[in-house]
């Protein structure tokens, strides 16, 4: 390490990006975790009573584990969807490149709001995904899916589908094709060229998409409340509820703390199985 890596003059230029994360990020924590430490709406009585109420309701348990199980069910079918076109993109051409790109970023141009609102129209009894089905002759009515946890994977699926390709065709679009092309003039089948070449040197945008995707779709209340409606309860509508509707803001700072804490654990379980996952590959 050099002599400037470590000179005391360059510390001072990390002091306001500091300030800004014990301001907006470390503060606001502190704050949530202290007012989970009530036992009454009013923030007068201090105890846990918050807290074994939440952790004793099998309510609260089950709305947990079924938003993580949204966030695993959106990474899936993303990650189904979004590897083959990432497969796809880098094997096109520039122009084809550059119109792809512009595709993948063009919905994160639009409102979250806009897109869901979307989805309730090709979702809807007269939507384009019943008038298919029952074109085809697969349903004689049309198929229930706005308020059900398909309807809900469906739109998560296409609206958090740039935060997979991005770091995935990010990373695969630097690949090296000798590797590729070595591996097939070596007698490598195109499916072991997959497992054995393209697959290890992609799982960084990988992981970083699944985490991308897992930490947004489980948090998507926008998509949550009005895809899912009043039928699916998830986490960030229990924290809306209890914070601005019955304005119980300890139980509240209970389920955001279990928010924060569950995605995070899920998210270094998704990097551990990436390590694992790329020492596999490369046995």
């Amino acid at each position: 390490m050099s002599q400037a890596a470590i000179s005391p003059g360059r510390w001072p230029l990390a002091v306001p990006l500091t300030l800004a994360y014990l301001v907006f990020f470390a503060a606001p924590l502190l704050m949530l975790v202290a007012t989970s430490a009530y036992e009454d709406d009013g923030l007068t009585q201090s105890g846990w009573a918050t807290w074994r109420k939440f952790v004793a309701d099998p309510f609260y348990w089950k709305v947990t584990l079924d938003t993580l199980k949204l966030g695993v069910m959106t990474v899936c079918a993303t990650l189904l969807i979004g590897y083959p076109l990432a497969m796809v993109y880098i094997q096109s051409s520039e122009r084809w490149r550059r119109l792809m790109l512009f595709i993948i970023i063009m919905p994160v141009l639009l409102s979250v709001v806009v897109r869901t609102f979307a989805w309730i129209v090709i979702l809807g009894n007269e939507g384009v995904i019943n008038q298919v089905i029952m074109a085809l002759g697969l349903s004689p009515t049309p198929l229930r899916l706005l308020q059900t946890e398909l309807g809900l994977v469906l739109s998560l699926t296409q609206i958090e589908m740039p935060m997979m390709l991005l770091p995935l065709i990010s990373v695969m679009a630097r690949m090296d094709h000798n590797l590729i092309d070595a591996s097939v003039a070596l007698g490598a089948s195109r499916w072991r060229t997959l497992f054995k070449v393209v697959l290890p040197l992609s799982i960084p945008g990988l992981v970083a998409g699944c985490t991308l995707v897992f930490a947004s779709s489980t948090t998507a209340f926008i998509s949550q409340s009005i895809i899912g409606g009043n039928r699916l309860v998830y986490l960030p509508l229990v924290i809306w509820q209890q914070s601005l509707v019955v304005y119980n803001w300890p139980l509240a700072a209970v389920a955001s703390i279990m928010l924060l804490t569950s995605v995070m654990l899920c998210i270094v379980l998704i990097a551990a199985l990436g390590r694992r996952g790329s020492r596999y590959l490369h046995v």
